[in-house]
């Protein structure tokens, strides 16, 4: 779907400011005396809150939080709890909602990725536990494709373990030894690598290997938070601030109940532990928790045909721009959240597109699209508020009448 395109979450070109939380107030409008209470916090810092349109992205704040999960958060924080009771118990609720054996509620995927390697490592010896990132005698060795490498994998690392990369099967077969800790892939990245996920996962049962995914930004369809266990992977990370649209400190381990157990016991709030610096609060558990809830509620059949009407809009504006060629595409970790992908004539349009993107972010409202690698640019509705896609919709077609 999205051949020729950053990866899903590695680059983001452009100034990103923090995302207002426009549901406190949808009306408002920034710079405005009436602004929202949320708004005028980041006016106070001299910052512009920002339309996204470019989808899922940390940089961008992840997601806004739906109503029902920010009054959550609030009930939570009006009372104290033991902190590892309410784990387990929305970590169990989690599981079931999700239909997976075990869960564990981090703070965010990059703290899923480092508990969940360490899980490996350990496999709940306390010891081992106390002693990471020292794994001198221990299995230390992190199987991966060479093209499912990517930015995020530094959460791996920082267990002391290092990758051993291969590229054909017989080079998998090979690599696996007694200090093969686990093997790691990356959801997206499935179609680039030589060992397709079916036959990766085939080695790692036969071997005995725990084998663990990366499916941060893999919501929707929501049914992943479940098929990626169905179809053999005994761990798998997911964020929680995307497309859960949670805390966005939050995350998701899931997986095989051994080395879920096994992660908690990495995680905080455990001391002398990797994983104590990665602390979720109780709002954050309670936060995700309903997140999940409400996810697996959804009528994601209904979004989407919602999106795909208000592109098909986004198209009807731009057509009647000359030189501007549209395709329906987007980041390779998008699925099947619907993106609209333009290319244009520099010479025709009469603009580059650092100079449209800088438009956009300078205009006002302020709007952030997702550029591509062949000098395109391509927007989403997914993480738009109501009525923000008309507000897109007339500014990217008035970037370019503006020059005519």
């Amino acid at each position: 779907m999205s051949e020729g395109l950053l990866p899903g979450r590695r680059a983001f070109l452009g100034a990103c400011a923090a995302t207002v939380a426009a549901s406190v107030a949808p009306r408002a409008q920034p710079r405005s005396r009436e602004t929202s209470r949320v708004a005028n916090v980041y006016e106070r810092l001299g910052l512009r809150p920002v339309i996204n349109a470019a989808g899922i992205l940390t940089n961008l704040g992840g997601s806004l939080m739906r109503p029902e999960v920010k009054l959550a958060m609030e009930e939570a924080s009006q009372q104290y709890i033991q902190l590892i009771e309410l784990q387990h118990a929305a970590a169990a609720r989690v599981a079931e909602l999700a239909r997976v054996d075990a869960a564990l509620i981090t703070s965010g995927a990059a703290a899923a990725l480092l508990v969940g390697t360490a899980a490996c490592v350990t496999k709940g010896d306390p010891d081992r536990v106390r002693r990471l990132p020292d794994v001198s005698g221990l299995p230390d060795e992190v199987i991966v494709q060479r093209t499912h490498r990517h930015n995020f994998d530094h959460a791996i690392r920082n267990v002391g373990v290092r990758f051993v990369e291969v590229e054909t099967r017989e080079e998998l077969e090979r690599a696996i030894g007694p200090r093969t800790a686990m093997m790691h892939f990356l959801a997206y990245a499935d179609s680039k690598g030589q060992i397709r996920q079916a036959d990766w996962i085939a080695v790692a049962r036969r071997h005995g290997i725990p084998n663990f995914v990366d499916a941060a930004a893999e919501l929707p369809p929501v049914s992943n938070l479940h098929a990626f266990c169905d179809a053999g992977f005994d761990l798998v990370a997911f964020s929680g601030g995307k497309g859960l649209r949670g805390p966005q400190c939050s995350g998701l381990l899931v997986g095989r109940k051994d080395l879920i157990e096994a992660a908690a016991l990495n995680n905080a709030p455990h001391s002398d532990s990797i994983g104590r610096g990665c602390k979720v609060g109780k709002e954050e558990i309670i936060g995700l928790m309903t997140a999940v809830e409400l996810y697996v509620e959804r009528d994601h059949e209904a979004d989407r045909k919602r999106w795909e009407k208000i592109i098909e809009t986004w198209e009807t504006a731009l057509r009647a721009v000359p030189g501007v060629i549209l395709r329906r595409r987007g980041p390779e970790n998008a699925g099947p959240v619907p993106y609209l992908s333009m290319e244009w004539d520099e010479a025709r349009t009469g603009i580059g597109r650092a100079e449209y993107l800088t438009r956009l972010s300078e205009g006002e409202p302020r709007i952030e699209l997702w550029p591509t690698r062949d000098r395109g640019v391509c927007a989403t509705p997914f993480m738009l508020e109501p009525g923000q896609d008309v507000i897109v919709g007339r500014r990217l077609a008035e970037v370019f009448k503006s020059l005519a």
